[in-house]
């Protein structure tokens, strides 16, 4: 069938109580975060100690058989058990098509399908099968994003005033995950929980950007966007060796984003001087920030911000992938460098 969120919730609820029978979830549309957090949200509800396959889209094309065997399959463990397919596609039909015939399911399958359309014979496939449920994700805009980080910021128990939502929104990039983790941190700082709310407003989120955005900060923020590599490597070792790494993604997504509205203006016939004027850049970055202008096009800026976030989520998962994350800001300085 076709779901809306809320019926969604409703059948993780039952999944996680051990009724329903909905065998699998398909999540599709091009808000990654969204589909990763209702498919975390199966995993709560299921439990942690729950046994987790994960599965991929080519593993499927190779054997479309597995999908099936692994949902009837018991836990080696007689715990409870099921399914995540990432990055399933058009070519998983068959695998799914097997699945939704099989005499028994067994284990629910939630499958991430961020390049599959609506129209496409997998969602349609989805949507017919009494035991599917087909969920579009995309990013939400205008009061919709509003309404997205004011429900997410009441669970923490903090009650966003003013434009507060919406800027943080737009501050992650329309990024759920990255929002998620923002409100938290806002809740931590205000010692803020369901059972004892807080108001945050502009001048909270100022304050929180005062607390961690020091000197060290900014230095590597000017030395990724105006193309030192070498200086950027540096500094990164010393704000990894402090902890403040993801601080420094945000306040650089900020820059960028900042860069990009100005760029807009330029675009549409503005000069960079006059840009800089109306944005009321502060008066010691207005002539850093004029050439940058004048190197950096608009798509430059969209691509650069896009891997800012990508290596944003890759230090925050820790690990190998935030080696990946600092790799993903020094190739950025690199190609500054080479624009001048």
């Amino acid at each position: 069938m076709k779901a809306t969120a809320a019926q969604l919730a409703s059948a993780i609820t039952r999944i996680g109580k051990g009724g329903g029978d909905v065998r699998l979830i398909l999540l599709h549309g091009n808000d990654d975060a969204g589909a990763a957090e209702h498919a975390a949200q199966l995993g709560r509800a299921i439990g942690s100690d729950a046994e987790r396959i994960d599965l991929d889209g080519a593993a499927l094309k190779a054997n479309p058989g597995l999908l099936a065997d692994e949902a009837a399959s018991l836990s080696l463990f007689g715990g409870k058990r099921w399914v995540r397919v990432a990055a399933m596609g058009e070519e998983s039909l068959e695998a799914v098509q097997l699945l939704l015939a099989a005499p028994a399911g067994g284990n629910p399958v939630v499958a991430l399908a961020p390049t599959v359309k609506a129209s496409g014979k997998l969602v349609k496939e989805a949507v017919a099968a009494p035991a599917a449920m087909a969920l579009a994700c995309y990013q939400p805009e205008g009061k919709a994003a509003t309404l997205l980080a004011a429900d997410i910021a009441r669970a923490h128990g903090v009650r966003l005033t003013g434009e507060t939502a919406a800027t943080m929104f737009a501050a992650a990039g329309g990024d759920r995950a990255i929002l998620t983790r923002e409100i938290e941190k806002l809740a931590l700082f205000l010692d803020a929980a369901p059972d004892r709310p807080r108001e945050a407003d502009a001048e909270t989120l100022a304050r929180i950007s005062a607390d961690v955005e020091g000197a060290e900060i900014g230095a590597a923020v000017e030395a990724l966007i105006g193309g030192r590599p070498d200086r950027l490597a540096a500094d990164l070792i010393e704000l990894d060796a402090a902890g403040t790494m993801v601080p420094t993604m945000r306040a650089l997504a900020r820059r960028l984003i900042a860069l990009a509205e100005m760029r807009a203006t330029v675009d549409d016939g503005e000069s960079p001087e006059v840009a800089v004027e109306r944005h009321r850049v502060f008066f010691r970055e207005r002539d850093s920030t004029v050439r940058l202008l004048r190197s950096w096009t608009s798509p430059q800026i969209a691509q650069a911000l896009a891997r800012v976030r990508r290596a944003e989520r890759g230090i925050m998962s820790g690990g190998g992938a935030g080696v990946t994350g600092a790799h993903e800001l020094v190739t950025l300085a690199r190609a500054a460098a080479r624009r001048g």
